[in-house]
C-alpha cells in the first residue's frame, strides 16, 4: 500500500483523464526530463556506466578475497607440510636407532643395546608429536569459504534480488 494519495478511477472522470499514453501524447504531454533520463537526471549511458563499474569494483573486491585465503590456507598447508616432512625424518630415524639397537642387543647381549633402545623411543615419541601436530594444522585448512560464499551472491545482485541472498 503507498502512502500517496491517489484517487479512485471512476467512469465519470474517464472523458477528462487521458487513458494511455499516446492519449497523453495526443493531448500535449510533457516530461520535465528527457526520454534517456532516469528519475534522478542521470541518461541512460551515466546508469550504465555506473553499473559496470560497480560489477569491476565487486569483481576486483571478489578477487582481492580470493587471494587473501589462499594466502592463509597455503601458509597453513606449508606449516602442515613442514610438520609432516619433520615426522617423516624422526620416523627415519627411529628405524636407524631401532636397526642399531637390534644389532647391538643382539650382537653383543650387553647395556650398549639398550641405550641405543631408549635413543630409538626418543625419536619415536618425537616423530608421534610431529604427526599429530601436522594432522591438526592440516584440518585447520579450509579453502576459499568466504569467496565461495560471496561469489554465489554475484548472480542474484546483479538480478536486483539482493534480498534472496541473506
Amino acid at each position: 500500500m503507498s502512502s500517496e494519495y491517489t484517487p479512485e478511477y471512476t467512469p465519470a472522470r474517464a472523458s477528462t483523464e487521458p487513458s494511455s499514453m499516446v492519449d497523453a501524447a495526443r493531448e500535449g504531454y510533457t516530461s520535465t526530463r528527457g526520454a534517456m533520463e532516469s528519475e534522478d537526471g542521470r541518461t541512460i549511458g551515466q546508469i550504465l556506466g555506473d553499473v559496470s563499474r560497480d560489477v569491476s569494483t565487486l569483481m576486483r573486491q571478489e578477487v582481492a578475497l580470493a587471494k587473501a585465503e589462499l594466502r592463509q590456507s597455503g601458509q597453513r598447508a606449508g606449516r602442515g607440510i613442514g610438520l609432516y616432512s619433520g615426522a617423516a625424518i624422526a620416523g627415519i630415524l627411529f628405524l636407524v636407532f631401532l636397526s642399531v639397537c637390534a644389532w647391538w642387543a643382539l650382537g653383543e647381549y650387553t647395556g650398549r643395546g639398550w641405550s641405543a633402545l631408549i635413543v630409538a623411543v626418543v625419536w619415536a615419541i618425537i616423530a608421534a608429536v610431529l604427526a599429530l601436530l601436522a594432522r591438526n594444522e592440516m584440518r585447520r585448512i579450509r579453502g576459499l569459504e568466504q569467496t565461495t560464499e560471496t561469489l554465489g551472491k554475484v548472480p542474484k545482485a546483479l538480478k536486483g534480488q539482493e534480498e534472496a541472498n541473506e
